[in-house]
């Protein structure tokens, strides 16, 4: 079980950022699916196949909910890292994963810590992939 923490990368490199118009138009038309998970909302675009490779992830806070840019910014900067520490739980999935396009977009009213911020990421990554909390936790210690 040591092996593939060895291995991770916990990372999140320019190749993997969602940036191009059409991508982003595509990611948010009619064709996506999406779901809450209080403060956060995930909207994905799945993949025609079973895949390894990296979702590209497109990470957003509204203007309209937080004014300040400092404000904005440390919201996404949260969720950056949130995203980046867990990403294995996407990646690692036995059979790959179907996400092709990932929009990770905070919802919430106030601003958030990053454990709150973790746990709701967390839990919506185990929803995209269809596993369960229970299934995803450690196995307790003898």
């Amino acid at each position: 079980m040591n092996e593939p923490t060895a291995k991770r990368k916990y990372t999140f490199p320019k190749e993997e950022h969602l940036c191009r118009k059409k991508l982003i138009e595509e990611l948010f038309s009619k064709q996506s699916s999406s779901f809450g998970v209080y403060p956060l909302r995930m909207v994905w675009i799945k993949a025609a196949a079973p895949t390894t490779a990296l979702p590209q992830v497109l990470i957003s806070v509204s203007k309209r909910t937080f004014k300040r840019a400092v404000d904005r910014n440390r919201l996404k900067r949260l969720i950056r890292e949130a995203y980046r520490l867990n990403k294995y739980r996407l990646l690692e999935q036995p059979n790959g994963h179907q996400v092709a396009l990932l929009g990770i977009i905070f919802t919430g009213k106030e601003k958030s810590p990053l454990a709150l911020v973790e746990k709701k990421l967390i839990s919506g990554i185990l929803r995209l992939t269809g596993t369960t909390v229970e299934a995803s936790a450690s196995p307790p210690a003898p």
